[in-house]
This record gives structure tokens, sequence and C-alpha cells, in this order.
């Protein structure tokens, strides 16, 4: 593809730097040092789970002062892992739960129990922790929960309304982690999750929950999840209290446990749209907690587009339209792909013929979905080569088979593991 004579570099080899730009601002070896608390008089305990967990881990141990007692575990997903010294790095099951994610959290509860009132539990959260930090509530077994996450997975539910179900099915999710715990504790939070709720992030195993047993009920109904009878009972049988909630706001045991959030998509966002502000490319953030079906919002966000890049209204090209926050995908077909390809090619539809009009979207955390790639970008002839190889774009997007569509053309982003997590880029640029 030439170059416009507007921009200093190729649109996609733009595109693909500003991706760079916003994953480099939520780098835990960054964000994380000057957050760390001073040593306590005792032991420091660190344990966490997520996709950024072992990042986040060495972030700790190399801005950890010297001869300063520090021990730990955490939990990433698998290919995710980094070496380290002091804290053990455990890989495990994502997007679904495992039993290895399992046996690892009940040694970091077995760690928890002999901390003292002087030592410091520090917990390192990230999105992925409701899956790696995976200890099914009693009586719920670890395939019924395997089950129920794979149904919701599929079902559309967003992620605050996943999370209410799981926290509920777990003994470590929704604060009772913290609750398990008598020394204070810290938990360092980045941010996966639209409105950087520390309840939502991870099913928040440090945070009080605001959502109840019922609630759990009454999505999976909504969703149309059938979930296995001891789901079912477990749920029913909190509804009528025969079984404890979770800690709740104002619960006393909060009173010692601090939740700070350290990294958001706002401010990767941001350090995208200063990316391309210093390429000469103006840039509008038009949402950083963007949800509702990808293919939707790739419609309504293609609509946008057209109207710039045809009427010079409510902007003038150049221009970069940024979004962040998580859509959903409602799988009806037998294809592949993540909420990142469906949304980048319901845009292509829209955007059809258009000539100056290109986009990337890719997952920071170099997975979008369960595929092997972080995204895919959308160039103003993806469509007409994707015609020429005899691929319609309309049955592979009624097919949720947007990944063979970018991949069939050659245009998958593949970053591997980024080892942090702040949600979905976008980027929609127009020359």
């Amino acid at each position: 593809m030439t170059p416009s004579p507007l921009l200093r570099i190729d649109p996609k080899q733009l595109l693909l730097e500003s991706f760079h730009a916003a994953v480099a601002a939520a780098d835990p070896l960054k964000s994380l040092p000057r957050h760390l608390p001073t040593p306590p008089p005792g032991r420091t305990l660190v344990v966490g789970a997520g996709k950024a967990a072992a990042s986040m881990a060495l972030a700790v141990e190399q801005h950890w002062p010297v001869g300063a007692p520090l021990e730990g575990l955490v939990i990433t997903r698998y290919g995710h892992g980094l070496p380290t010294r002091h804290i053990k790095v455990v890989e495990a099951g994502h997007p679904v739960p495992d039993s290895a994610g399992e046996s690892a959290a009940k040694e970091i509860f077995r760690k928890i129990e002999g901390l003292a009132l002087n030592d410091l539990l520090l917990v390192l959260v990230s999105g992925g922790g409701s899956a790696l930090l995976a200890l099914p509530a009693a009586g719920v077994a670890m395939d019924a929960l395997r089950q129920t996450t794979k149904d919701l997975l599929r079902s559309g539910a967003p992620i605050q309304d996943m999370n209410t179900v799981r926290k509920h099915l777990s003994a470590i999710h929704g604060g009772r982690l913290a609750a398990a715990c008598q020394a204070p504790v810290l938990a360092l939070i980045i941010s996966d999750v639209t409105g950087d709720d520390p309840t939502h992030i991870g099913s928040g195993p440090c945070a009080p929950d605001p959502t109840t047993y019922r609630e759990a009920l009454e999505i999976l109904a909504r969703y149309g999840v059938n979930s296995p009878a001891s789901v079912k009972e477990h749920l029913e049988r909190g509804a009528l209290g025969e079984i404890p909630e979770t800690p709740k706001p104002g619960d006393r045991i909060f009173a010692r446990v601090e939740n700070r959030v350290i990294a958001t998509a706002g401010q990767s966002l941001q350090a995208a749209s200063d990316f391309f502000g210093q390429q000469g490319v103006p840039a509008v953030i038009v949402g950083e907690s963007v949800t509702g079906e990808a293919r939707e919002v790739g419609k309504a966000q293609g609509a946008l587009a057209r109207r710039i890049s045809q009427l010079g209204h409510p902007e003038k090209p150049p221009i970069a339209l940024i979004s962040g926050g998580e859509c959903t995908v409602t799988v009806r077909g037998a294809g592949r792909g993540g909420r990142c390809t469906e949304f980048l090619l319901a845009l292509g539809i829209e955007l059809a013929e258009l000539p100056n009009v290109q986009a990337i979207a890719c997952d920071t955390d170099g997975i979008d979905g369960s595929e092997d790639n972080a995204g895919a970008v959308l160039l103003p002839d993806s469509l007409d080569r994707a015609a020429k190889l005899g691929l319609d774009a309309g049955r592979l997007l009624a097919d949720n088979d947007s990944y063979s569509f970018f991949s069939k053309i050659g245009d998958l982003v593949v970053t591997g593991p980024t080892r942090t997590n702040v949600n979905d880029y976008r980027a929609i640029l127009l020359t």
C-alpha cells in the first residue's frame, strides 16, 4: 500500500505502532514499581493471578529492597510465564479453568494462613484472574465450573455478569482471598474491565462484592445457560441463605485492605492518541469503555467513519478514531475468531469501497478470544483481496469466522503474550 501524502509513514505501520504504544503504557515493569509499599516488619507474601501476573511479579522482585524478605506464588496463562527468583510462577488454564489453577489456588490459601499481623500480603491482580485463580466453592466440582465457564463465554454475557456468577461459585473470589488473611493486604491491579472497578477485575479477590447469589441465578437464566446440577444447587442454597454471602461493602475486614488500580485502558488510549499526534495525525478517543456486540459496534463506528470520510463531519480527515473497552460475541456459528476480528470484519463490510479508511483492533494481552492472534488490521483493499480468494465476508461474519477471513488474506496481528491486559484497543484511521 502507498503511504498517503498526509502521513509520515505507511498507514498500516502507523496503526501497528499505535497499538504498541498503547501496550507499552500498561507494561507492569514500568507502571508497578512506583506503587510498591515499604516492606513490613515481618514477611511479605506475594500472590496473584492474571495474564500480567508473571511480569508484575518480576517488577516486584526487581524493585524490592535488598535484604527484605520476599516470597510468593502467582498464576498466569500457559505460555505467559517468566523466570523469577523469589516468587514462584505457575501456568494454568485460561479462559477455562483447570486443575493446575486449582492446585495453585489451594497452595496460595495455605501460604496465606501462615501470615501474622506484622506481615504483608501483596496481591497482584490482572485480567484473566477469574479463570486462573480457580478454587471452586465446596460442593462445586471443577468439571461443573469448567462447563459453566464455557457456556458463559459463548453466551454473549458481559464480563461483569460473568464474574458475578464466578464469584458465587468460588472459594477465593469476591473478597474471600482478603477475608482469609489476618495481615494487612495491598492489591495492585491492572484493569481489563470497563469502569476499572476492582470488584470486577479478576473477579475481585480482595474487593467487596455488592452482588448476590440471587443475581447469579438470574444471569444464568437471562443468557440461557443450563448449568450443571451442582452449580444450580449451590447458587440456590446461597440465595436461600444456607451458604454465607461474599463479603459486602462496609464489611470490617476491608479496613485492613487496599485495592489500588495501577494501569487502565484510559491511560493506554491516551498514549496511543499522543503517538498519533506526534506523527501529525489528530486523534479523538471516541470511547474508553465501549461495550456491546462486537459486530454492532463495528457497524456503528463504521457509520461514523463513513460520515467523516464523505462529509467531513463532525471532524475532517486525516484523523484517528480510538476506542477501548470490551465487546462481546454471542457465538451462533461454527467459525473461529474473537471480538477484535469480529469487530473489524463488520467494520470492513460497513466501509466497503471507501478508499481512505483503515483500522486495527487488538486485545492488549496479545490474545483475541481463544485464538493465537492479538487481532488484525483492516485495509482499504481487504474485502477485494478476500473476494479474489473466494471468501464471502458476510457469510464468514454470520458464521463467527472472522479469524479465517483475516488469516487467509494475511492481515492477522500476532504478537505473542504481552504479559499485560487493559482490554481491547481499536483505531480507525481516515486519511
